[in-house]
């Protein structure tokens, strides 16, 4: 897994987690969000750029599923997306001409 998610998953969920143990250290925050501070879940999952309707699909289609393992794989997929987004836009602007950058 990349550092990078990891990073992001202590820094938006206030955790110490390694590559290790991520994935249940994540689910079991998340339940917590989600019986003691839900409004605190709901801002880090927007802030994080999860779309809703992929959320309650996911846990529509999963009722028998631990919601804090769905949120959490959600959430990490997410990161991931977003990650090599800046890749490939990095790439692209290697593929620009030095005279014609910003």
């Amino acid at each position: 897994m990349n550092n990078e998610i990891i990073l992001t998953v202590n820094e938006s969920f206030g955790l110490e987690t390694t590559e290790k143990n991520i994935s249940q250290q994540l689910a079991e925050r998340i339940n917590h969000l989600i019986i003691n501070d839900f409004n605190r879940l709901v801002q880090i999952l927007y802030r994080a750029d999860i779309s809703e309707k992929k959320l309650m699909a996911l846990l529509q289609e999963n009722k028998e599923e631990d919601a804090g393992k769905l949120i959490a794989a959600l959430f990490i997929e997410r990161q991931s997306e977003k990650i090599r987004s800046r890749q490939e836009h990095r790439r692209d602007q290697n593929d620009i001409p030095e005279e014609e950058r910003w």
